[in-house]
């Protein structure tokens, strides 16, 4: 008689090994990020449990979450055990999280620096696969009024709508201005046309007496500034 295969299901562990039951009595801190992921799933496969797959899962990109998120539905199925709604599952919960970095930055974030300005930016546009262009309206305290994607998929010189860039300083009273744009590639040497682009926004906001502040190359672990570098 041939024996049923051992189910590796989350209902069948022993209690102290259930990640449920460990957030519920020990908290969610207390969890690694393989056993967050194995709450999402659920159960794992014939061969291991789902503790074991998503630290395999996790294993494939260096035990980096920001890499995991960056991963496409089909990547995730090639997991045996991940069919199309726990990756949809996966990747969902992963952008919950990256929204909420980018809700905290806007509540506590008053620019201060170049760094203040990476830490704003970089949950929004760091991780990316392709190039967008923001503004950040800043108040004469340097408070954020408001960010917006001026372009998406590359930055060209005839991308930049100038008088729309103005038109929205003038209307929420900003009298500064942060360009910032991520490099997918990981290369933070800006391009002649970065370089155009940030002459061409500060000469037009100087008529205004709006000051194009800094201008950012942003990447997923570092950043570059044109201030910083005494390009503006």
């Amino acid at each position: 008689m041939q024996e049923k295969p051992v189910s590796f299901s989350i209902k069948h562990w022993s209690q102290d090994d259930q990640p449920r039951e460990k957030l519920l009595y020990k908290g969610k801190t207390a969890l690694s990020d393989a056993e967050l992921v194995a709450i999402l799933i659920g159960s794992g496969n014939r061969d291991e449990s789902a503790v074991a797959l998503c630290k395999r899962i996790l294993a494939s990109t260096n035990n980096n979450l920001s890499a995991l998120g960056r991963l496409s539905i089909k990547q995730l199925m090639a997991f045996k055990g991940i069919g199309e709604a726990k990756a949809i599952t996966i990747l969902a919960a992963l952008e919950l999280g990256r929204r909420r970095r980018g809700e905290e930055a806007l509540e506590r974030y008053k620019i201060s620096s170049s760094r203040s300005v990476f830490e704003y930016m970089q949950p929004v546009i760091g991780e990316l696969n392709h190039e967008e262009f923001w503004i950040i309206y800043l108040n004469n305290s340097n408070k954020v009024l408001q960010k917006n994607q001026l372009s998406k998929g590359g930055i060209t010189g005839t991308l930049v709508d100038v008088r729309l860039v103005l038109k929205t300083a003038l209307e929420v009273g900003a009298t500064g201005l942060i360009l910032a744009h991520n490099h997918p590639s990981g290369t933070l040497r800006p391009s002649e046309a970065d370089k155009q682009i940030t002459q061409k926004l500060k000469i037009a906001a100087q008529n205004l007496d709006i000051q194009v502040l800094d201008h950012l190359i942003i990447t997923e672990a570092s950043y570059f500034s044109f201030a910083d570098e005494s390009l503006l």
